[in-house]
């Protein structure tokens, strides 16, 4: 199915068309005028010659479809024309990276209504159009009024909610992903360092298609698995388990998936405890994953899950509603439950509060009600990090509810996540990423039975 649809082009038409919408239903005062958004600019290294990577903007790219730098597009809010306009053919250029794609070849490849060249964007703009446009990627001076307040916010509150044709972009980067992910899987017994796992890793998504990363992976082995965030990835493979959390990105759309598992191919004791601790909030979570359920509630439940296995395996004691009260359980498991995806791992549209003083929910990337057409993460871990771990042990209020001994046998679990990116649906939710998790399988898996 996902095939088919992304045979088709890309519906930058729709996009504009919702975005208008949505600025009309705001601003009831709109009658008239033009979207206008430039493309991302190509650009050398500092002091030198050679061209630095290059990656859309996002907006740009939501509303035409298209990958090229150094382009403009305009759409008119009455005629509901879409134009495109790419740079112009170069002959100095082109001795070195040959042709470029013409406008005609341009109209065949693009959802828009005409293709021009750069050259005749200035004549294209009446004096007389209101153009509504994002203030910091504007370059050019348009002689009429401009409004750079409401356009930018339009276009992420429609990113929120995905079209088929978005949903399957990400449903095949996640099957890209689950891949690689199975590749690192096969290749951990043998490695030595974490960049080992890297290279299989990327070398698997390059392989299938998917030569660009949704984000700077994470290869964390042993208790660095603890560090949210790790990218060092070039230490030796040392300790219980590697956290793997890595997305292939496929036209600009990401996939965002955690694996935990063991290097030498079983889980320890302490190890399994906290894997299965984790797996059964993920699972209970992605239960809750339904339309209109309030994501804080899906992420207190995580909560929730975490303070009675924890009590149960002794690192925590005392009453279970006072820990949750207390926000004790933040200890071991610090971030939010999940965010928005989609051409950004952190999309738009979640409305998070960073502010809040709350420690439950101040990295929560996504507040409020999960409505139809959303892509989601959900991804619960538990870690084991000092940093974190050790100031609650010396604040009282904290420390009479988390057992020191108990817990001493867990540092080295590092830290466990497993994270799926999940499509809300009318009846449900639908689970986009097919890497393995069951610990029987995974297991088997690394040790190639």
């Amino acid at each position: 199915m996902s095939a088919s649809i992304l045979d088709g082009k890309y519906p930058a038409k729709a996009h504009c068309a919702a975005v208008a919408a949505h600025l009309l239903k705001q601003n009831s005062a709109i009658t008239s005028g033009l979207l206008y958004l430039e493309s991302g600019k190509s650009r050398l290294h500092e002091d030198c010659d050679q061209e630095a990577p290059f990656r859309q903007r996002r907006p740009f790219f939501y509303l035409t479809g298209c990958q090229l730098p150094d382009s403009y597009l305009t759409y008119d809010l009455s005629s509901k024309k879409l134009t495109l306009f790419i740079p112009p053919l170069d002959p100095a250029e082109v001795l070195w990276s040959g042709l470029p794609l013409s406008p005609e070849e341009a109209k065949q490849q693009f959802d828009v209504d005409e293709v021009r060249t750069t050259d005749t964007l200035t004549a294209a703009i009446s004096p007389d159009t209101t153009v509504y446009t994002i203030a910091h990627q504007l370059s050019q001076k348009f002689p009429g009024t401009v409004n750079t307040e409401l356009l930018h916010i339009a276009i992420d509150e429609c990113r929120a909610i995905k079209d088929e044709y978005e949903v399957a972009l990400i449903r095949r980067a996640n099957e890209i992903t689950a891949e690689a992910h199975h590749a690192v899987m096969r290749a951990i017994k043998t490695a030595k360092n974490e960049r080992e796992l890297m290279a299989v890793y990327l070398a698997e998504c390059i392989k299938r298609g998917a030569p660009t990363q949704a984000y700077t992976g994470i290869f964390g082995s042993g208790r660095a698995a603890a560090t949210l965030h790790y990218i060092k990835n070039d230490a030796p493979l040392t300790g219980l388990n590697l956290l793997l959390d890595a997305g292939a990105e496929l036209r600009e759309y990401a996939s965002d998936v955690t694996r935990t598992f063991p290097i030498n191919g079983n889980f320890t004791k302490e190890s399994r405890e906290i894997y299965d601790t984790v797996l059964q909030m993920q699972k209970e979570c992605l239960d809750m994953c339904k339309p209109g359920n309030n994501w804080e509630d899906v992420h207190v439940h995580a909560h929730k899950v975490a303070i009675d296995r924890l009590l149960h395996l002794g690192i925590l004691k005392g009453d279970k509603d006072e820990i949750l009260a207390k926000r004790t359980s933040c200890a071991f498991l610090p971030h939010g439950l999940g965010h928005y995806l989609g051409m950004d791992t952190h999309d738009t549209g979640g409305h998070p509060n960073y502010k809040d003083e709350d420690k439950m929910f101040m990295y929560l990337r996504k507040r409020g009600p999960l409505p139809v057409g959303a892509v989601i993460t959900v991804e619960p871990g538990i870690y084991f990090c000092e940093f974190i771990i050790r100031p609650y042990l010396n604040d009282p209020e904290h420390a009479k509810f988390i057992n020191e001994e108990v817990l001493e046998k867990y540092w080295d679990v590092g830290g466990v996540r497993i994270e799926d990116n999940v499509l809300i649906t009318s009846s449900g939710h639908e689970n986009l990423t097919s890497a393995i998790k069951e610990v029987s399988e995974m297991e088997r898996l690394i040790n190639g039975e």
